[in-house]
């Protein structure tokens, strides 16, 4: 059989084509690695340095995220606190309001007996063959000072009257205004002569010790005594 050769010259047949070829990693050859000690130990001393460097990135990191988390906590917390401070605030407000209010209330309540621990006083100290026209507010509350214009059947009479005036604790720097002698009407006796007079004098606080006084704001009175079964009072 005759063959002919059609193909240009030079040329051969190619074959089939084949994928790309694949090959694994061989291992180093440790035979042909460096045997200078200084060499190896920079090599070890890089993978170290490496080794340490990805270590305290992943504990830094760790660190960071609890502290972020502390951090949320913390201004949880904060806002928490802010809403408790801020109602302990208007507790305290609230508390100042009623303190102001008890300190007015018990200055008034001191000054509400005045008038009466006067006026028992002045009564106290009139004598006989005395008797009282008028009582007068001069000036008020602290320096108080007041008149007192009334008769007395003799002088001897209003000289005692004064005098026991100024024994009384609660009164000081009796004086005598004005004394008259006047003629008035006494009953069947007809007219008769007595003494009008006018004293002025003001009001003192009285020492501690001679007062009792009661807490407008005490404490609370405790439960009444309970009978006990058998028929015994309950200490």
């Amino acid at each position: 059989m005759i063959e002919v050769n059609l193909l240009p010259e030079g040329r051969k047949k190619k074959g089939p084509r084949r994928g790309p070829r694949w090959s694994l990693p061989s291992l180093p050859d440790f035979d042909k690695l460096p045997k200078d000690r200084w060499i190896l130990g920079a090599v070890g001393a890089g993978v170290f340095a490496l080794a340490t460097i990805g270590f305290l990135f992943f504990q830094v990191a760790g660190v960071a995220e609890e502290l972020e988390v502390r951090v949320e906590e913390a201004v949880q917390d904060s806002t928490r606190y802010a809403d408790i401070i801020e109602g302990a605030e208007r507790l305290q407000a609230r508390s100042d309001s009623i303190a102001q209010r008890v300190a007015v209330i018990q200055e008034i309540d001191g000054a509400r007996y005045v008038w009466p621990h006067l006026l028992d006083e002045v009564a106290r100290a009139l004598p006989d063959f005395t008797w009282l026209m008028r009582f007068t507010q001069i000036t008020p509350e602290p320096d108080l000072t007041f008149t007192i214009e009334g008769r007395a059947g003799t002088y001897f009479a209003l000289t005692t009257f004064m005098e026991n005036l100024e024994t009384s604790p609660f009164i000081r720097g009796v004086r005598l205004l004005s004394s008259d002698q006047v003629s008035v009407e006494v009953g069947d006796e007809g007219e008769r002569s007595v003494y009008e007079f006018t004293l002025e004098a003001a009001r003192q606080d009285p020492p501690r010790e001679i007062l009792e006084t009661i807490p407008l704001f005490g404490p609370a009175v405790g439960a009444p005594e309970l009978p006990d079964p058998e028929g015994d009072q309950v200490p």
